[in-house]
């Protein structure tokens, strides 16, 4: 079966968690291009991704749409909610599904996936909760790292070597 769909969070997870406004109330953050590759290349290997996150965004919007994230849910209030709803639209089971969170508001989706990561900033309860504490921190490469780490796990590192080789 394996991990067919990975869960991101946003705030803390692809990004290191801070929310900078300009003087004209414009909100800036930061992604980290090599989450981005590893991100895209899930994708590219035909698996799927999925964001959901508290906050509302039109930065998100556009990571989303860069990276090929056609599941995209902001301004959620329950994630583990909105977690179960995509499972049943995309008939998938919940041991099919990798996730990704850093703070108390992702408890539940955390609990309910497969597979569950934390960056190495997470909260301490986040990183007492999940299967794996990542090495790096939120925004720095943390998705990086779980990708990989599933790469391995599901026996896809040579095909995902591919993508990137001139031969």
């Amino acid at each position: 079966m394996g991990i067919r769909l990975i869960v991101l969070d946003v705030d803390g997870c692809l990004t290191d968690g801070r929310i900078i406004y300009t003087a004209e109330g414009d909100e800036v953050k930061a992604f980290d291009v090599k989450d981005g590759l590893a991100v895209a290349s899930w994708v590219r290997l035909g698996r799927q991704a999925a964001i959901i996150t508290g906050r509302r965004s039109k930065i998100v919007e556009r990571r989303a749409e860069e990276l090929g994230i056609r599941h995209l849910y902001q301004a959620v209030q329950n994630k583990e909610e909105r977690l179960e709803r995509l499972l049943a639209e995309l008939g998938l089971e919940a041991e099919e599904v990798a996730v990704i969170g850093d703070d108390l508001n992702d408890w539940g989706m955390l609990g309910r996936a497969g597979r569950s990561y934390a960056p190495a900033d997470a909260v301490p309860m986040i990183r007492e909760r999940v299967d794996r504490v990542l090495t790096a921190p939120g925004g720095r490469g943390a998705v990086r790292e779980m990708i990989e780490d599933l790469l391995e796990r599901e026996g896809l590192w040579e095909e995902y070597l591919r993508l990137w080789s001139a031969v």
